[in-house]
């Protein structure tokens, strides 16, 4: 039992949940850690957070100040959570192609939100240089920067790693993680791999995303698209530059569906879509390793904000999805079937 002055002193120290039904399936067991129970919904609010200490401390943030970011959504409610937290204005820039979910919380933390297109990275006016500029052209701006400041990946470094560490009691074999701005597995994977360096660290890729690529050939390129908002990147950044990756696995749409209505139909838990793609691969990695392995991933955020995409057939139907989900038993011979897809990843 905690006693929190404020907010943002309750983000962190999240539950680790093992999910039953998919560890019967392999033979070891499969945990996400349930960052969905920070105030802000998601695993953002901790990369948010040390953000802005970390800038408070340098002297970079100072009060009456306005915070910027660009972001897909939940980085996005988590600095509105630590802005009122510690007393200062935020503004988000923001694609407008996300789920209403993630734009009306924003908001209702108190936020100010700018909706731009959904444009390339090289368009001036993607949500990212958005940011950018208005920090530069605004004095009394922050621009938090999520992508290249490598607080984010210290966020998990000093605090989820020693966390998974802690409840694992030492004991965790692999760890999973998709990748965005590349400051959760940066920070996982350079702590657990201080502790043990045989822990395994695999990426989850989507469609859509050069990560697997690059890290196959050195080049981001990528074909096809993904549901799963604010996964995936076409550009290195320097907190997925901190990542010590050996395995990288490349998953479509269609698994997601499968794989999130499995396990809410069997354990009554409701993943989001990059949280799926999160499980879909801890599941993938348990199938090609000895039985009895223990295995952590991320519940990202909450299921809820997938309502309006994983979780809307019409939304899938359009996306030329099939709507009724892969038999998990099928999925599964699929799976074992499947291991020549699996990248092994030489250092970069």
């Amino acid at each position: 039992m905690r006693t929190a002055k404020h907010l943002a002193e309750q983000i962190g120290n999240t539950d680790l949940l093992k999910i039953r039904s998919l560890s019967a399936l392999c033979g070891s067991d499969i945990f996400v850690k349930c960052e969905y129970q920070n105030p802000g919904g998601s695993i953002k609010d901790r990369a948010a957070l040390q953000l802005v200490q970390d800038a408070i401390e340098k002297g970079e943030l100072k009060p009456g100040m306005t915070i910027v970011e660009g972001t897909a959504g939940n980085t996005g409610i988590g600095l509105a959570i630590v802005a009122k937290s510690l007393g200062f204005d935020l503004l988000v820039v923001m694609p407008n192609d996300q789920t209403p979910e993630k734009t009306r919380m924003i908001e209702l933390h108190g936020a100010q939100l700018k909706a731009v297109p959904a444009v390339p990275f090289k368009d001036p006016n993607h949500f990212y240089h958005t940011a950018r500029r208005i920090a530069e052209e605004n004095e009394g701006y922050w621009w938090a920067n999520q992508f290249e400041n490598t607080s984010n990946m210290r966020a998990h470094y000093l605090h989820t790693g020693p966390e998974i560490w802690q409840q694992t009691k030492g004991k965790v074999d692999i760890l999973v993680s998709v990748s965005g701005t590349g400051g959760t597995i940066g920070g996982n994977s350079t702590y657990l791999k201080e502790q043990n360096p045989d822990v395994e660290v695999w990426l989850a890729d989507p469609d859509g995303s050069g990560s697997y690529e690059f890290l196959r050939t050195g080049e981001y390129k990528a074909s096809g698209g993904s549901m799963t908002e604010g996964i995936g990147i076409m550009r290195l950044v320097e907190n997925f530059r901190q990542a010590k990756i050996d395995y990288a696995l490349n998953l479509p749409d269609q698994d997601l569906i499968a794989i999130s209505r499995y396990v809410r139909d069997q354990d009554g838990i409701v993943l989001g879509s990059s949280s799926a793609l999160n499980v879909a691969e801890a599941f993938f990695a348990a199938l090609h390793r000895p039985q009895g392995k223990t295995i952590v991933t991320f519940a990202c955020d909450l299921g809820e904000r997938s309502v309006s995409k994983l979780y809307n057939n019409d939304y899938l139907e359009q996306r030329g999805l099939n709507v009724v989900p892969e038999a998990i038993e099928a999925l599964q011979q699929r799976y074992v079937a499947s291991g020549e897809r699996i990248l092994k990843v030489t250092a970069r």
